[in-house]
C-alpha cells in the first residue's frame, strides 16, 4: 500500500515526503455550510485529515478551524488567501466550495500546483470557462470530481440500469420540478465579523459592499446563475446519467419577473433542453411555491412508451402502460438523499488512490452547467439558444 502511494503521489507531482504516510492531506477553500458539510463528510473517511482551511470570512474560518481540530485533534493551518494553500507541499487534495464565480480561476490554479479537486457545482459560469477547464483537465494528471452526488447514488446507479435494460420503451421526454420558497427570506444589512470584501468579489465586477450579495450571492448574476443553475445543474446532471445522454443540442427557457426585493434573477424558470439522443428534459422550478419536506420538493418523471418511471430523492417507481395505479417497480434508497454525498466523496477518494477517473469528471460537470447557461441566454437574448458540438461554442 505504501508503496503504491508513493507511485500515484509522485506521478501526480505531489512531494514524496508527503507520501511516506498512507494519510490523503486535505485543504478546504470556502469554508460555508457546504464547505463545512463537505469538510466533516472528507474527516469521517479514514486516512483523512484537514490541513489547510481557507476562507475570506473570519466567522466561516474559525468555526471551521475549531470544528476541524476537535473532529481529528489538530488544528488545520488557517489561509485567508487560497493561492498561499496551493503551495502548501503537504496538502495532496482540495475542496472548493466557494461562491460559483470563484470555480473557474480556483480549479485551474489547483490543477497547475499538482493538487486532485473536488469542486461543488455549478462547475462554471460560462460556456468558454467549461470548455477551457475541460482543455486543462485533458492535459494533467490530476483527479476532479464535481459535486454532483447523484452520479455516486445507489439509487440513481440502480434507476440508469432500469432504463438501460429497456424497461421503460422509448423514452422522449423527461419532466422533472423543484419545488421551494425563498421569498420569505429577509434582506440583510451588515455582517458579523470581518470579510475581505475586495479578495471576496475576486474575478467578479467590483461592486460597492452589499451584505445581501455576500449572504445570497446565488442570486445575483455576477457570482452565479440564479435558482435555476445552481439546482438545475443537480436536476439536468441526473437527466444526463439516467439517459447516457451527450451534450445539449439547444436550449430554450421562460421565466417570470424577480419578486424577492433584493434579488435579481427570477424564482421560477420553465427551461425545455434537446438531445441528439432524441430526447427532450423539461425543467420547471419554482422557489415562491409553498415549501414541501425534503423528500417530497422534487420529482423527475420519464415518459417511455412502455412504462414511466418517476424517481426523487429517495425512492423511484416503475409504472406499466394500463396499470398507471400500482407501481410494477419500487426501489428505495437504504441510507437516503444525504448518504449520496458521502458516497460521492468516498468514489473521490477511492480515485486519488487509484488515478481512475471519478464519477462526475470535468466534462460531465461541464455538460450540466452547460444546459443551465444557455438557458440564462436563452432568458436574456428571447429565444432558442443551440449548441456547437464541433466549435464548442453557442450559436445565439
Amino acid at each position: 500500500m505504501r508503496a503504491s502511494r508513493r507511485q500515484f503521489l509522485a506521478g501526480a507531482g505531489v512531494s514524496l515526503a508527503a507520501a511516506s504516510s498512507d494519510d490523503i492531506a486535505v485543504g478546504l477553500i470556502g469554508a460555508g455550510g457546504r464547505g463545512t458539510l463537505l469538510m466533516r463528510t472528507f474527516q469521517s473517511e479514514p486516512s483523512v485529515h484537514i490541513a489547510a482551511v481557507c476562507d475570506v470570512y473570519e466567522p466561516n474560518l474559525e468555526r471551521a478551524l475549531s470544528l476541524a481540530g476537535k473532529a481529528q485533534g489538530r488544528t488545520p493551518t488557517a489561509y485567508r488567501d487560497y493561492r498561499r494553500l496551493l503551495e502548501d507541499k503537504e496538502i495532496h487534495a482540495v475542496i472548493i466550495a466557494t461562491p460559483e464565480h470563484w470555480h473557474h480561476r480556483m480549479v485551474l490554479d489547483a490543477l497547475a500546483a499538482g493538487k486532485d479537486v473536488y469542486v461543488e457545482k455549478p462547475l462554471c459560469q460560462t460556456p468558454e470557462q467549461g470548455v477551457e477547464l475541460m482543455e486543462a483537465e485533458s492535459r494533467s494528471r490530476q483527479i476532479v470530481q464535481v459535486g454532483m452526488q447523484r452520479r455516486s447514488y445507489d439509487l440513481y446507479q440502480q434507476a440508469r440500469e432500469v432504463v438501460a435494460a429497456g424497461t421503460l420503451g422509448h423514452v422522449r421526454m423527461i419532466r422533472s420540478w423543484w419545488l421551494n420558497n425563498y421569498l420569505r427570506s429577509k434582506p440583510v444589512s451588515q455582517l458579523e465579523g470581518k470579510l475581505d470584501w475586495e479578495q471576496w468579489q475576486g474575478p467578479a465586477p467590483r461592486r460597492p459592499f452589499d451584505a445581501n450579495r455576500f449572504r445570497y450571492w446565488r442570486f445575483y448574476y455576477d457570482y452565479a446563475g440564479g435558482i435555476v443553475a445552481d439546482q438545475g445543474a443537480h436536476v439536468f446532471d441526473g437527466m444526463h446519467m439516467l439517459m447516457n445522454a451527450s451534450f445539449p443540442l439547444a436550449v430554450t427557457a421562460a421565466a417570470g419577473k424577480p419578486h424577492h426585493p433584493a434579488y435579481e434573477t427570477p424564482e421560477s424558470v420553465v427551461v425545455v433542453a434537446e438531445y441528439p439522443e432524441d430526447f427532450i428534459g423539461v425543467f420547471s422550478i419554482n422557489y415562491a411555491a409553498m415549501r414541501y419536506k425534503t423528500q417530497n420538493d422534487q420529482l423527475n418523471q420519464l415518459d417511455g412508451d412502455r412504462a414511466r418511471m418517476d424517481i426523487g430523492r429517495e425512492e423511484f417507481k416503475v409504472f406499466l402502460e394500463g396499470s398507471e395505479e400500482t407501481p410494477a417497480m419500487v426501489k428505495r434508497s437504504e441510507r437516503g438523499f444525504a448518504y449520496a454525498t458521502v458516497l460521492h466523496v468516498r468514489n473521490f477518494l477511492e480515485c486519488v488512490r487509484s488515478r481512475r477517473t471519478p464519477t462526475a469528471p470535468i466534462r460531465l460537470g461541464f455538460q450540466a452547467a452547460l444546459v443551465v447557461q444557455m438557458a440564462n441566454l436563452s432568458l436574456r437574448h428571447g429565444r432558442r439558444v443551440k449548441w456547437n458540438a464541433a466549435s464548442r461554442r453557442v450559436e445565439l
